[in-house]
């Protein structure tokens, strides 16, 4: 080991990585522990996605500037859902992953605060983090809020969807998101509290995962299709499209971990199919 790695290491704050998906740092690539160093002790916000697993992690600057929990472990985890830093372009992430460093000033980003959906207003500069053979192993994303002027908020959408899923991180990240793209949203975490909250028919969508609990997502699907055909049914899975073609009721399926755009659209989608329903 270098000396400037063992300083790198030394400077972590007591994380214990080895419970996280990424690992002690002693195996990492200098690139990360370097980049995870400048990181965790930078006052601007900053957030790496690594490897193609998409593990994430981020600092407290970058959790206050996106409206979510500052955890005890920041990140190290593979997120259910990519990030809105990462997830709001597809072409300008892929472009950053094959080697470009790119800046996008004054970036929208979907976020839940304070009790309601609003937009963070970002300059995003991204960097590709490139192990010692030269390959691009992760991307670090460097953002500041914009001195640019607002955008105009969009009309927000009034489709009541329930979220089911089991993991309550994600639950939560999940609902924010989707409320900061407007929808009106409930949360269950198995499909039995699920069942009998959509029986009084609220809801225009349902977003599941598929591997609950008890009663499956699958399951949970089939049964409140008997009683609401008109239920417009999404799951997230790590089965992706593949899923779809195997089920004997209409249903869509996004691929773990999607993308914010992926999402959006999927859910506008939904709900352009669903009819109206009491709320």
């Amino acid at each position: 080991m270098t000396q400037q790695e063992s300083i790198s290491l030394h400077t972590l704050p007591p994380i214990d990585w080895p419970r996280t998906a990424l690992g002690p740092p002693s195996g990492w690539p200098a690139c990360l522990r370097l980049s995870v160093d400048i990181m965790l002790n930078c006052p601007a916000g900053m957030a790496i996605v690594w490897g193609p697993e998409k593990i994430l992690l981020y600092n407290k600057a970058y959790a206050a500037l996106m409206g979510v929990r500052a955890e005890s472990v920041p990140g190290g985890a593979v997120p259910t859902m990519i990030p809105a830093v990462f997830g709001w372009n597809h072409a300008a992430l892929e472009a950053v992953w094959g080697g470009a460093a790119l800046a996008y000033p004054a970036q929208a980003m979907p976020l839940w605060r304070d009790g309601a959906p609003d937009h963070q207003l970002l300059d995003l500069h991204y960097t590709p983090l490139r192990d010692d053979a030269g390959v691009v192993r992760g991307v670090l994303c460097a953002m500041q809020p914009s001195a640019a002027p607002p955008p105009t908020a969009s009309a927000p959408s009034h489709a009541r969807v329930l979220v089911v899923e089991d993991n309550p991180d994600a639950l939560y990240l999940v609902c924010e998101m989707l409320r900061a793209l407007g929808y009106e949203v409930d949360a269950a975490g198995d499909g039995e509290r699920a069942l009998a909250m959509l029986q009084d028919g609220r809801y225009a969508i349902l977003f599941s995962d598929v591997s609950l609990p008890g009663m499956s997502g699958i399951e949970l699907a089939r049964t409140a299709l008997r009683s609401q055909p008109q239920l417009q049914v999404v799951f997230a899975s790590g089965y992706g499209g593949a899923l779809t073609s195997q089920l004997d009721f209409p249903a869509t399926s996004m691929q773990k971990p999607y993308e914010i755009d992926q999402l959006r659209d999927m859910l506008a989608s939904a709900a352009a199919r669903a009819p109206m329903v009491r709320l």
